[in-house]
């Protein structure tokens, strides 16, 4: 028959059969472990209210004691997990958006290249119509290699901000936006030129390759700069000579990603600049002709 047994830790009674006495398991209530008394003494006989079978009474008991505990070690296992897991996939997920973010370089220097190929030169840092007021800045001059379909769109005969022109304004096509900067306004763009007269943009002109005598591989083509705020279309970038040379700190080349900020160089590849890149050095990458020792990470 059933006997009424109360728990020494959380004072819960419960109804437990007799073929338990003896035995130890944990309690429904609290999950402290637990033993049936072996004696008639120490337990009280329950009072049988019905004509229910004890068997079903017991397997109840013993139901409710396995889900409860069951219950507990799941939610505590899925929590522990969760806790080991969520760094791992953060890191992951940054990881997969800084790859996203260097990829799109290369698919710009491809472009670059493509356009080289095509007029002879990189494109200018941005063209001038005959009021002598910027047109084009080399993002839209580069749409034809990027994304065709919004390069029929675009009006090369007016400005930037035409009528025509200033609809697509907010179609900032992906390559020129980086996943990870969580700063980019709609339309804005990620990726710059530095513009000055010793460096791969010296402005409208455009610069053949034999010019970068520094050697492609050690000079700067684009590089990645969040909280900007300039549209993508718009003919501005960052100017040589207010530019502050450090990695990570505003008014310098302040990139979106833990490691550092992502530059493209002129021959095609893709490196990530330290912030504790030497002012010097990053000056040094910055120009095509300066002739000054540098070191690409």
């Amino acid at each position: 028959m059933p006997v009424q047994f109360t728990c020494p830790h959380c004072g819960r009674e419960t109804l437990v059969a007799d073929q338990y006495i003896g035995q130890s398991g944990p309690c429904a209530g609290c999950g402290e472990t637990i033993t049936i008394p072996g004696t008639a003494e120490a337990v009280q006989p329950a009072p049988v209210a019905t004509a229910s079978a004890p068997g079903k009474s017991s397997a109840a008991v013993v139901l409710v004691v396995v889900l409860t505990v069951g219950l507990g070690v799941l939610l505590l296992c899925g929590g522990f997990l969760a806790a080991l897991l969520l760094p791992a996939t953060q890191a992951t997920r940054e990881a997969a958006r800084r790859a996203q973010c260097s990829n799109n370089l290369k698919q710009i220097l491809v472009a670059m290249h493509n356009y080289h190929d095509e007029w002879g030169t990189f494109p200018p840092a941005y063209t001038v119509g005959a009021d002598g007021k910027r047109m084009h800045s080399w993002r839209a001059l580069l749409l034809p290699y990027v994304d065709p379909t919004l390069a029929s769109q675009y009006n090369y005969n007016e400005p930037w901000n035409g009528p025509n022109n200033s609809r697509l304004a907010k179609q900032c096509p992906l390559v020129f936006a980086c996943p990870e900067d969580s700063t980019l306004a709609a339309g804005c763009t990620s990726y710059f030129v530095v513009v000055g007269p010793n460096t791969l943009f010296p402005g409208q002109q455009g610069l053949p390759l034999r010019g970068v005598t520094d050697g492609t591989a050690y000079t700067i083509a684009v590089v990645e700069a969040s909280g900007q705020a300039i549209n993508w279309l718009e003919p501005r970038d960052l100017d040589f000579s207010t530019l502050a040379f450090r990695v990570g700190a505003p008014g310098g080349l302040a990139g979106s990603h833990a490691q550092g900020t992502n530059v493209g160089m002129a021959d095609g590849s893709v490196h990530i600049l330290p912030a504790d890149t030497p002012a010097d050095n990053l000056r040094g990458m910055l120009t095509r002709d300066g002739g000054e020792p540098v070191y690409v990470p």
